[in-house]
């Protein structure tokens, strides 16, 4: 099976707030299953991000009792083309940062939270 789309699952405590946070700060578009409490489908280009509440398959426990939760630092990069402006934006919007931008040998990038506190970097190219 091939596909240009790439899926990716972040767990999350209100899908709701989720689904709202990426629609009007990130770019994304609900997609063809958008059903809170339990489940939502945004896309952006070639990313299909799949937004998993509580209630849904995904947020089961585990035969050893363990909880699926959101949070942690693996994310989701999304290319900008001006870091200092998508910043100072969202910033004004009252969203989270991580951290301020950091400089490497591949360009600048910053991590910022989603209302679930999963991890989204933003990153803008060497050279960009």
């Amino acid at each position: 099976m091939t596909t240009d789309t790439v899926s990716v699952r972040y767990l999350v405590d209100d899908v709701q707030a989720a689904l709202d946070f990426y629609t009007a700060h990130l770019g994304f578009k609900p997609g063809e299953w958008v059903a809170p409490p339990a489940f939502a489908e945004i896309r952006r280009g070639n990313l299909r991000l799949l937004l998993s509440g509580p209630s849904s398959s995904a947020g089961r426990a585990m035969p050893d009792g363990r909880r699926p939760g959101p949070g942690g630092w693996n994310r989701i990069e999304l290319i900008v083309e001006d870091i200092d402006a998508e910043v100072a934006r969202l910033r004004a919007a009252g969203v989270v940062f991580r951290n301020d931008v950091i400089s490497g040998p591949g360009g600048r990038q910053v991590v910022l939270d989603d209302p679930a506190g999963n991890a989204v970097e933003l990153f803008q190219p060497a050279g960009a």
